[in-house]
C-alpha cells in the first residue's frame, strides 16, 4: 500500500541502492543533510551497524529500490530492528531523478535520489508488508509454478513440432492431448508413428486404459486412423522416435510438479485471511488468488477501480491526434502477469456465472470478438473485485439487468 501521509516524524530517511553483493546507502535529515553516504557489502552486521547509528538521530524510514531478491536482506533487518521501511518504484525514481541535475548514473547518486524522494515526497513511495510471512512465502512459490508452466508450454511445443515434422495426422490426434495422461504415456511408451505402428491394438488399449480409461478406445481407434492416412517416412523420424519418450516423460514429471506444487500454494493461500473473499468470486481459482494477493492485496494502494484496471492493463487508452487518430485502443503496458490472470479468470466464469456469461454474449451481438469482449468482461469484472477487496466481502451474485448489461 502506499505511504500514507500520516506516516509523519521521521528524522532520517535513509536510502539504498541496493546491489547483489554491496549497498549504497545515504541518509538525510530533515534539512537534507547527509548523515552517511558510503557503500556497504550484503551483510546483516554492516546493515545493524548502519541503522544503529541513524537511530541515534531519531525516527528512521529506509528506503530500497528493490524490495525482492538483493533487497530481501536489508528489509529484514531494518524489520528487526522496529524500523520502517518503504521502496521507490523504478519508474518513479528514474522521472525523479530528471529533476536532479547531471546525467551521472551512479550508485552513490540513485541512493541520494531515493532519500531525497522519500523526504521531499512521500507519496511516491510504497510500504513494504514487513513480517507478511504468507506473501513471501506466495512468491516463490509462485515464481516456481510460472517456470514450470513456462517449461512445460516449451516441451509440449517441441513434442508437438517434432510429431508436425514426421506425421502431421498423428499430431492432429496427439498434440490435444499432450495435457493429459493418456496422450503423455502414449509416447512415453511406444514413441513416434513408428513406435505405435508396431504396437497391437491390445498393447495400445492397454497403456491408454491404464493412463485413464474414460474414452480410451474411441482414443485408441482416432490414433489407428491417424497412422493409416500416412505410409511415407519421413527424414528425422528414426531420431524423433528416440527423442520423443524422452520429452513426453520430461513432460510428465513437469506436471507432476505443477500438480503438487497448486497443493502448496493451495495451502499457503488459504491462510490468508482475504482467501475467503478472493475464492468466492466464480473463475478466480488458486492459482489466479495466490496472482492477486501477490500484485493487489487488499488493493489500498488503488483509490479507485479504475486504477485498479489501468495497472492491470485493462483499462483503454484514448489516442487523439488531429483527425487521424481517434478512439481508444486496448492497454499494451499494465502487470501482464496480473491481466493474464484476470483474463483467464474471466473465461472460466463464463462456464459457471451466468451474469459473466449474459455481459459476453451481449458484447458479442455488439459485434467484438472473442478476445474484445473477454477483456471487456475482465474490466468489469476488476470492478467487483475492487468492491470486495476494499470492503472485504465475499462475492454476492445478482441478476443482472438489461442497463447493466448494455454497459
Amino acid at each position: 500500500m502506499l505511504v500514507m501521509e500520516q506516516d509523519i516524524g521521521f528524522n532520517v530517511w535513509c536510502g539504498l541502492d541496493v546491489g547483489k553483493q554491496a549497498h549504497h546507502a545515504c541518509a538525510l535529515d530533515a534539512a537534507g543533510r547527509r548523515i552517511a553516504d558510503k557503500p556497504l557489502p550484503q551483510d546483516q552486521a554492516r546493515l545493524e551497524e548502519l541503522f544503529t547509528s541513524l537511530l541515534a538521530h531519531g525516527r528512521v524510514l529506509v528506503v530500497v529500490d528493490q524490495p525482492n531478491t538483493i533487497g530481501a536482506l536489508p528489509i529484514a533487518v531494518a524489520s528487526s530492528m522496529g524500523i520502517q521501511v518503504a521502496y521507490l518504484p523504478g519508474l518513479a525514481m528514474r522521472r525523479i531523478a530528471d529533476l536532479h541535475p547531471g546525467n551521472a548514473k551512479t550508485d552513490a547518486r540513485d541512493a541520494f535520489i531515493i532519500a531525497d524522494a522519500a523526504r521531499t515526497m512521500p507519496h511516491t513511495l510504497r510500504r513494504v508488508d514487513l513480517g507478511e510471512e504468507t506473501l513471501a512465502e506466495l512468491k516463490v512459490l509462485v515464481g516456481f509454478d510460472e517456470d514450470l508452466a513456462a517449461e512445460a508450454t516449451r516441451l509440449t511445443n517441441r513434442i508437438r513440432g517434432l510429431l508436425t515434422q514426421i506425421h502431421p495426422a498423428l499430431e492432429r490426434v496427439l498434440g490435444p492431448k499432450l495435457s493429459t495422461k493418456a496422450g503423455l504415456a502414449v509416447i512415453e511408451h511406444l514413441g513416434g508413428p513408428q513406435g505405435i505402428g508396431k504396437a497391437t491394438p491390445s498393447r495400445l488399449l492397454r497403456i491408454i486404459t491404464k493412463a485413464n480409461p474414460r474414452g480410451a478406445q474411441a482414443f485408441a481407434d482416432a490414433i489407428g486412423k491417424a497412422l493409416s492416412e500416412q505410409s511415407v517416412v519421413v527424414a528425422g523420424t528414426a531420431a524423433a522416435e528416440q527423442v520423443l519418450p524422452q520429452l513426453a516423460a520430461t513432460l510428465r514429471q513437469t506436471l507432476d510438479q505443477r500438480s503438487q506444487l497448486a497443493a502448496q500454494i493451495e495451502k499457503v493461500v488459504d491462510a490468508h485471511p482475504l482467501a475467503p473473499v478472493l475464492t468466492s468470486m466464480p473463475g478466480v481459482g488458486v492459482r489466479t488468488a495466490a496472482r492477486i494477493l501477490l500484485d493487489v492485496g487488499d488493493a489500498a494502494a488503488f483509490p479507485t477501480a479504475g486504477h485498479l484496471a489501468a495497472y492491470a492493463g485493462l483499462a483503454p487508452v484514448t489516442r487523439r491526434s488531429g483527425t487521424s487518430i481517434r478512439g481508444e485502443f486496448p492497454a499494451r503496458s499494465g502487470n501482464k502477469h496480473l491481466k493474464r490472470a484476470l483474463f483467464l479468470s474471466s473465461f472460466a466464469a463464463l462456464r459457471s456465472d451466468p451474469i459473466s456469461r449474459a455481459y459476453y454474449d451481449r458484447k458479442r451481438a455488439q459485434g467484438k470478438k472473442h478476445n474484445a469482449a473477454l477483456i471487456c468482461l475482465s474490466r468489469r469484472r476488476c470492478d467487483v473485485l475492487y468492491a470486495m477487496l476494499r470492503n472485504q466481502e465475499t462475492y454476492r451474485a445478482s441478476e443482472p439487468s438489461k442497463q447493466s448489461l448494455a454497459a
